[in-house]
């Protein structure tokens, strides 16, 4: 599903893109544990279903550098491994370097939001940055992806039905405003 609200500015960030450039995005939350390494490995999964994105980069950071070098959380890796994802992404913090490599930057929340809005070393840098719920379609309390480090298993399970549907929103969208 093609969320169209999000579809003018995915083409003012892929204006330049040219077909054979690889689409790199980074996930973002706050230690790198729990949000962001789970859709980073969400949407691997999504794109490596079709050979013409294996040039995509996709990435995952946090705001904090409270885990640099871990493991994702035991139990993020727990979840995810019951619905077939195997997250080894090691923890790193997010730097202004990342606004150069990479398209599209994409946050769990309003405060990695703000956070990567005061990192971002240019105006034009700025306009990478997206919230994840832009991408939601199934109807949800939320606005945001939340930090389900304090919960229970209910809290994980949200939060992977959220980054499945918003990850599959999102190359669907990517796909639309580089007209495929």
């Amino acid at each position: 599903m093609v969320i169209e609200n999000t579809i003018p500015q995915l083409k003012s960030i892929f204006r330049h893109h040219k077909d054979g450039d690889s689409v790199r995005i980074l996930f973002v939350c706050l230690g790198n544990i729990c949000r962001s390494p789970a859709a980073e490995g969400v949407m691997k999964t999504v794109v490596a279903s079709d050979p013409a994105r294996n040039s995509w980069v996709i990435d995952s950071a946090g705001t904090g550098g409270y885990h640099v070098g871990e493991l994702p959380d035991d139990r993020m890796r727990v979840h995810a491994r019951r619905r077939g994802l195997e997250l080894t992404h090691r923890c790193r913090k997010v730097s202004a370097l990342d606004f150069d490599e990479f398209d599209l930057i994409i946050g769990m929340d309003a405060s990695n939001l703000r956070n990567l809005k005061r990192l971002a070393p240019t105006v034009d840098d700025e306009k990478k940055i997206m919230p994840m719920s832009a991408f939601f379609s199934i109807a949800t309390r939320y606005d945001y992806v939340p930090d389900p480090y304090y919960e229970g298993a209910e809290g994980f399970e949200l939060v992977l039905d959220l980054l499945d549907d918003a990850c599959l929103n999102l190359r669907d969208s990517i796909d639309e405003a580089l007209g495929k």
